[in-house]
């Protein structure tokens, strides 16, 4: 080689030396980078189960995190009102919010969907489809115009049809009546001529004691212990048919999520799985335990809705879906994948779920 040359092979090792020394700088630097986010929910703060899920979510992503990215957890009304998550998120006024999909349906019908369908999937069913059956993907192209990144958020399993100030019989006693039910179960009510109420949860009980409200859906024994709901109504209905397993979520910022690097916006995405599941444990121990304090310490009438009266909500239910697909084209395609999904997976849970939970109730002690 001539001395020109070796100069000049020398001189290119440094260059691309420095840039590789750059590089790793740079690496080295957004590893090290802190964040501090903030994340809003429309639940009273700490509450069993629902508000408790999205503080362990912070928790989870700032052990996970070394503490590079700290959330820090706002119950409804510290910031924001409850029914304001969703527009705080998408604004970037905070980063993160934690709430059912069913309030957002002004902005866009078919998120109602995303939380629960009457005498749709129950919670197994709905993660399937959410996380293997492409319900994630049309999730997060609904809300890709508002610049928010849905997460599956946790589920309370199936409900209770909820407390109710007078016996209901018949089709008939639910016309007139004021209800708080929120998203298509709302919906449905109003077809059968009962009168939907919108409530964030800190504002029920003293809706029902007063007599603002007639009746109201919430959870379930759980939550429905903790709010103290048997001191305001006398009759306790299931099961659930509103909400057979109401799936909550994260809502990210787009910006804010793709400020992060890639190892946080990973702790992110494992922490919401992991909270989503959790959630559903918590609420299927906990349940056991409140509805036996309710039935043997409070002494609640705990009975089942009439089979005609779940017959005309389930047949006003598919009224109202087939309305709603024909309003909204979002609503319809979303709506076809949920239809086809559930469709195959019930004809399979007939023959093991179904048959399992039949068998083990004839042979039960």
């Amino acid at each position: 080689m001539t001395l020109k040359s070796i100069l000049l092979a020398v001189l290119l090792t440094g260059i691309i030396g420095c840039g590789q020394k750059t590089d790793q700088q740079g690496q080295a630097t957004a590893d090290q980078q802190t964040f501090e986010w903030k994340l809003v929910t429309s639940w009273p703060k700490n509450f069993p189960g629902l508000g408790r899920g999205p503080e362990t979510f912070a928790k989870y992503v700032e052990r996970m995190s070394n503490g590079r990215l700290k959330i820090k957890v706002y119950g409804a009304g510290e910031l924001v009102p409850g029914f304001e998550v969703f527009d705080a998120v998408s604004s970037g006024t905070v980063q993160m919010g934690h709430a059912g999909s069913y309030y957002w349906k002004g902005k866009a019908p078919a998120a109602q969907i995303f939380t629960a369908i009457p005498f749709g999937m129950n919670v197994t069913e709905m993660n399937a489809w959410i996380h293997y059956g492409g319900g994630l993907e049309l999730w997060r192209d609904l809300y890709r115009p508002f610049g928010v990144i849905p997460f599956a958020g946790g589920n309370t399993g199936v409900q209770m049809a909820g407390w109710f100030k007078k016996e209901i019989n018949s089709i008939e006693d639910l016309q007139g009546l004021k209800m708080r039910i929120p998203g298509l179960g709302a919906e449905v009510l109003k077809k059968v001529g009962g009168v939907p109420v919108a409530l964030t949860g800190g504002e029920i009980f003293t809706s029902l004691q007063t007599g603002a409200i007639d009746a109201t859906e919430w959870v379930g024994p759980y939550n429905d212990l903790a709010f103290g709901l048997h001191k305001a109504a006398d009759y306790y209905y299931y099961s659930g048919w509103h909400e057979p397993g109401a799936m909550l979520e994260f809502t990210v910022n787009e910006k804010a999520f793709n400020s992060l690097p890639q190892d946080l916006q990973a702790i992110v995405e494992i922490a919401t799985r992991a909270v989503n599941q959790d959630m559903l444990d918590e609420y299927t121990a906990r349940n056991n335990e409140a509805m036996a304090a309710l039935r043997d310490k409070h002494g609640v009438d705990v009975r089942p809705l009439p089979d005609d009266v779940m017959q005309a909500l389930h047949d006003a239910s598919v009224q109202v879906m087939e309305e709603q697909a024909v309003q909204d084209p979002q609503f319809a395609k979303i709506y076809a994948s949920y239809r086809q999904f559930q469709q195959q997976v019930s004809r399979y849970h007939k023959l093991s779920e179904y048959e399992y939970y039949k068998n083990r109730a004839n042979t039960s002690d």
